[in-house]
Parts: structure tokens; sequence; C-alpha cells
């Protein structure tokens, strides 16, 4: 209760200090009178949610998304405004302790606030205001196909110009617009890629979130089959059970479902792509994530009967695990295709120019590819979202890779 108070008594005065950059820039009470509105409107949306209407488990409901992001939206708002505003009001300060010093009345006043930086304050905070409703209206329907190009010299001659289309972090228990999804599933089909990869997190807690899409995702398709990992959320970690057979079931349940869909689920385990005598070894590992996230990832028993000099292309989830463990093995993986960072749904990205986003300061590798030791990894960005109901910069992705064998020099 005393956190709520602190929180409560905390928005109220940020929101507060914020009406002073409006009341400065607009003459018209109307203004005033829609921002508290709309500033109390969230705030009591936010707080029904994660109090009354709060469902019990650490990934947010859809409501509760919802909720998070436009409080969310509103506090940046507040910051940026309360940026310029403090600023202005420490060179006031100074103004009216200079004035009462040397001034000839010696009394202390403020000068009153400037109406340009007033609107310089809001017309900047506007930015990412809009920047994160954008997000949560279209960006994160924004579906692009990302397409790369790896060199391998040891790819056996049969796979030069292989094409893999993945996905990752389906998320199916957040969306809420059906005319994008098939939207988004009649582009990956459109890649008429070789061999379909799905790298984790079907669901953000329980199977029956993936049952009304499972009819849709059956429909995906690729030449040589398609074949999907477990992500952590999969395994229903995040949301209390009333047994543990309850949340044994949930996953086994979950398990059938991929293959129901047409998935070969790699559990641990390994396969082997053909084209005439050669072979590629594909690898898939369940969740093994770094800190508190599960560890079932287990790359000794999904390598069993791999060969030493085979071409490996591995599945693993977390990029954390490509750093800590499969870099440091003595087993050679060609290419890793991970996901699971969402690229925190939240950045900049301007091809050959930048490329950031907060996430990078938890994971080094946290999207597109990257090449260590001679071994490459791909950490696509994510197909769904989660958390925030929206994405900024950082737009949903299909990766489409193709594989070329390179010239020996």
């Amino acid at each position: 209760m005393l956190r709520w108070i602190i929180f409560i008594i905390a928005y109220i005065a940020l929101g507060l200090y914020t009406l002073q950059a409006l009341k400065t820039a607009s003459r018209y009470p109307w203004v005033h009178y829609l921002f508290m509105v709309v500033s109390i409107l969230v705030l009591g949306n936010f707080i029904y949610q994660f109090t009354v209407g709060e469902e019990p488990g650490r990934v947010l409901s859809r409501s509760k998304s919802y909720a998070f992001g436009f409080l969310l939206t509103m506090l940046i708002f507040f910051s940026v405004t309360i940026l310029f505003l403090f600023s202005e009001d420490i060179f006031r300060f100074f103004t009216g302790v200079y004035h009462k010093v040397f001034g000839g009345t010696k009394e202390f006043s403020l000068p009153q606030r400037r109406r340009f930086l007033s609107l310089i304050a809001l017309g900047i905070a506007a930015l990412p205001f809009g920047a994160l409703l954008y997000g949560m209206y279209r960006g994160k329907y924004n579906f692009k196909v990302l397409k790369y190009t790896l060199e391998f010299e040891d790819l056996p001659e049969a796979f030069d110009g292989y094409q893999i289309t993945q996905i990752s972090d389906i998320h199916s228990g957040s969306f809420d617009n059906r005319k994008k999804i098939e939207y988004a599933v009649d582009l990956v089909n459109q890649q008429e890629s070789d061999l379909l990869l799905f790298t984790g997190d079907m669901v953000n807690n329980m199977t029956d979130e993936m049952r009304p899409w499972a009819e849709l995702f059956t429909t995906l398709k690729a030449k040589d089959g398609k074949f999907s990992v477990l992500g952590n959320h999969d395994y229903g970690d995040y949301i209390p059970w009333e047994t543990e057979e309850e949340k044994s079931q949930n996953l086994e349940d979950l398990k059938e479902l991929q293959r129901a869909m047409g998935f070969d689920l790699l559990l641990n385990e390994n396969r082997y792509l053909y084209k005439g005598k050669d072979k590629i070894a594909l690898i898939g590992v369940e969740n093994w994530g770094r800190g508190g996230f599960k560890k079932a990832g287990d790359l000794k028993k999904a390598t069993a009967k791999v060969a030493e000099d085979d071409f490996k292309i591995l599945m693993s989830h977390d990029p954390s695990h490509w750093e800590d463990v499969v870099l440091k093995d003595k087993v050679h993986y060609h290419l890793t295709l991970s996901g699971h960072t969402h690229g925190m749904q939240f950045g900049i990205e301007i091809p050959g120019w930048v490329k950031w986003s907060p996430i990078k300061w938890r994971y080094r590798y946290w999207a597109g590819i990257y090449k260590e030791l001679g071994q490459f990894i791909n950490v696509n960005r994510g197909f769904g979202f989660l958390g925030y109901p929206g994405r900024v910069g950082i737009w949903p992705e299909i990766s489409v890779i193709t594989l070329k064998k390179k010239p020996l020099t």
C-alpha cells in the first residue's frame, strides 16, 4: 500500500509540474483540463488493472500491458517536459538570488517562464509520446523481412544457395489483430525458403494462448520442413499453477500442439538434412539462459552422433547461451539461430549508420548477425511482443538467411 501511495503522489507531482508548461504555452483552459483528465484516466486504469483487475503471474496480461503502455507514454511525456522546465527553473532561481543580493530593491522574485521554452519542451516531449502511441497502434505489426547472406568455406556443395527463414518469439498470448497475423504468416510463406526454423517462445504462459492461432500457423511451409525449439516462456514458469502436474501437462500439451502444427520439435536433439550425398546437421536445444532463466539446454546430448566435421546449424532460444557456452564448446557450430531479446521492442536502427537499443546493456548480442571465432549467430528481433504492447524502431522480424559456399583462396 505504501508503494502505491508513493507512486500516486510522485505521478501527480510530475503531472502538475508538466501542467506548468502547458499553462505557459497555451492560454486555452480546455487544453489544461484535457491534459488533467487524460492523466487521471491513465493513472486510474493502471491502478485498476494492477489491483482489482490483476491477473496473477509475472507476465503482463493484455489489459495490464496496455495499462502499462499508456502509463509509460505519459511518464515519458512528463519526464522530457520536466527536464526542460527544471533547467529553466534553476536559471530562474539563480536570477532571483542575483536580484536579491545585487538588485536595487533587494527582493527575491522569479522571472516568468518563457513561452518559447515551454513550447520547445512540449514539442520535443511529443516525439517519444507519439512514437510510443504509434508503437502500440501500428509498430507492433510493422513486419520486416531482413535478408542475410553468409559464406562458409566448408559448406557442402549441394547446400550452396540454401535459404532458411527464421522466426522467433511469437508470444501468441499478446496478439489482438488476426488480419495482421494472417498478413505476417503469408509474408513468411512468400519467402519460399528451403527450411523454416522457429526459435522459441510460442506462448506467454499457457498452451491455450496458441490454440486460436494454431490452424493459421499450421499453414506455414518450407520445402524441407519446419523445426522448432522451446523458449523460456514455453515452460509456464511465470504464472502460478495449482499443482506441478498441471504445469507439466501444460508443457506436454504445447509440445503436442507444435507437432500437430507440423513442427518437428527438437528437445536437445538433432536431425540431418540431405541433398544427394551432402548433408548438414540441424541441432536444437531446450532453453538455456543466463542468470535465473531456465537451463535445460544440453549441447552434449543434442549433438550425440553428430560428427565433428559436419556442417552444423544450432537452434538455441537465448543468445547468452551462444556467448557463455556455445563459443567455448569444443564443437564448432557454424551458425546459431536465437531470439529472446526482442531488441527490447524499442530502439533506433538506420542500416549502415546506427543500431542502438537499451537492451545492449544486458545482452552483448541482441539483434542481427554477429561473428565470433569463425562462428555466426543471428539474433532474431522477434515476431510478437510482450510487456509493452508495441514496438518503436525495432520492428517484428522475419529473418531470411542464404548459405553460400565461400570460394577457396
